[in-house]
């Protein structure tokens, strides 16, 4: 492992933080920067190397925060600017990097920006700051195209004067024109502000976004579908990479330079740009997210990311859960192929869920990535073994998708629901008072107060890993081993063995000390669903 302070991003264990859902220091059922800082020796004896801390702007909280109004302050039912300085002293003082989301492709139609393009009118120059277009038919009544938003419902909405502006995702996030210089300065703007208060890095919402070409006549829905590799007009444009040029000269300006991932939906091949030196740096990588639990699959996208990295130059990222997707507790626990959209519109019914078998694998894929070279990304209440609460009712729902998409996408709240710390309380120790999205009785047995300590639990089980992680970590190589069918095995440098046994049959265990066991050994046979980590005995 490198011991140059610069590097230090390349092999981390980075925790995502979701403020609204982690600790409510002031009771008003929303998670708070004061929450997060009295939560920083838990993260401390978790051993992380760095806090992901989500949107916490200023925001209407259209779309879960991402919707930002002023990106250069801290909404006031989250925290203040000093509270956001006494964080990053805290963490620092752990020795914990910060990372902050920038949210670069749209504004919130709250933002002073797109305020000022609405009081303007047609054709001005406060308008050209974001995608305006004069709609079809006699007046302007009809979208400027048939194109859908993420969220479901048109990409364009009117505003009344025969202009209409583009939001790839909902109405409240209209996106930016970033052939605008005033567009590019002003984010420059905002790296800088937040560097300057001592933030390590910042992962990139939507990166592949940014620039677009809509030179008329705009394509239909159905010829975007064909389009990919740079020709698309809305995602993955050469062009953007020319914006990331930017920013990585304001980042390497600081000491050590400021570090930064991607979030770039792209085809696997076209992901190295946004990961090169001359870039943001590293790129997430999604293909465990999508992936089945099994041996082929996961062998052949740690083979392909390994070789990607390095063909641009920077580190592989592994992820299982985020924000934005099913928890892979629930995932595993579902039979492969499962619709999980329908899954969590039958309230997590149909199909029954094998949690226990859920849990015991979601173990074992932690172990899985949490020994490969490159940086982990954890998600908040994965080190509790946290499931997806499925079954919110729609009075509840505060995702989007939800309502744009007329109930038919039941959304991304069931990863939201704030996190439980004790067994007990009005919503088990996240704050002294309720909690924004309404926790399951089953959360009392999973939080922390009672895993805490407990041999076995997975509390211990992630602490046990990222100790053992932080002895083991040694230069960013793998070497596979030869395996049974449904087995996979790899050596790290320094003498350290890895045995995934996706099969069925229990397989038998390696030579070596055992270091780490995601569940319980039968003697010397790795059950199914389950990870070790051996270390060479001694000469």
């Amino acid at each position: 492992m490198s011991t140059n302070p610069k590097d230090w991003w390349r092999q981390a264990v980075v925790y995502q933080v979701y403020p609204r859902s982690y600790a409510d220091h002031d009771g008003d059922g929303t998670g708070d920067l004061p929450g997060i800082t009295s939560r920083v020796p838990y993260l401390r004896r978790l051993g992380v190397d760095a806090v992901w801390l989500s949107p916490f702007y200023p925001s209407a909280l259209a779309d879960g925060g991402y919707d930002v109004d002023d990106h250069r302050d801290v909404d006031p039912r989250i925290g203040t600017l000093d509270q956001f300085d006494e964080l990053v002293a805290a963490l620092h003082g752990a020795g914990i990097k910060l990372i902050v989301d920038i949210v670069p492709n749209h504004s919130s139609d709250r933002h002073v920006w797109f305020r000022q393009a609405l009081a303007a009118g047609p054709g001005s120059p406060e308008r050209e700051r974001y995608v305006f277009r004069r709609g079809g038919g006699a007046d302007g009544e009809l979208p400027p195209s048939d194109w859908t938003a993420a969220f479901g419902g048109p990409a364009w909405e009117p505003v009344g004067d025969g202009d209409w502006y583009l939001h790839l995702f909902a109405p409240e996030q209209p996106d930016w024109n970033w052939d605008h210089p005033d567009v590019r300065a002003d984010h420059l703007r905002t790296l800088e502000f937040w560097a300057d208060r001592g933030v390590d890095g910042f992962r990139i919402d939507v990166a592949n976004a940014l620039t677009k070409d809509l030179t008329e006549p705009l394509p239909t829905k159905a010829e975007l579908a064909g389009l990919l590799d740079g020709s698309h007009p809305l995602f993955d444009r050469d062009e953007v990479h020319e914006v990331y040029a930017q920013w990585r000269e304001l980042f390497d300006r600081y000491d050590p330079p400021r570090t930064a991932v991607a979030e770039a939906w792209v085809p696997a091949h076209r992901r190295a740009r946004y990961a090169s030196p001359e870039g943001l740096g590293q790129a997430f990588n999604f293909d465990l997210l999508k992936a089945d639990f099994d041996a082929a699959a996961f062998r052949e996208v740690v083979t392909d990311n390994l070789r990607f990295a390095t063909e641009a130059g920077s580190s592989s990222t592994w992820v299982l859960s985020n924000h934005d997707v099913v928890r892979h507790a629930s995932r595993y626990a579902l039979p492969p192929g499962t619709d999980e959209n329908a899954w969590l519109l039958s309230e997590g019914k149909d199909p029954a869920p094998d949690t226990a078998g859920g849990l015991r694998r979601a173990r074992a894929a932690t172990a899985f990535i949490l020994a490969l070279p490159g940086s982990t990304y954890l998600y908040q209440g994965e080190e509790l073994g946290l499931a997806e609460v499925a079954d919110l009712s729609p009075a509840t729902l505060q995702d989007p998708t939800w309502r744009r998409s007329g109930g038919e996408q039941k959304g991304r709240d069931g990863c939201r629901v704030p996190i439980p710390w004790t067994a007990t309380g009005p919503s088990y120790g996240f704050g002294p008072g309720g909690a924004h999205l309404p926790q399951p009785a089953w959360f009392a047995d999973v939080a922390v107060d009672r895993q805490d300590g407990v041999e076995g639990s997975t509390l211990e089980f992630y602490r046990q890993a990222l100790a053992a992680r932080r002895r083991l970590q040694t230069t960013e190589d793998l070497t596979w081993v030869p395996s049974p069918e449904g087995v996979v095995t790899f050596t790290r440098p320094g003498g350290w063995t890895v045995l995934t046994n996706f099969s069925a049959a229990d397989v038998e265990l390696p030579a070596g000390r055992v270091v780490l066991c995601s569940g319980p050994l039968r003697g010397n046979l790795v059950p199914q669903d389950t990870t070790v980590w051996l270390e060479d005995e001694p000469a």
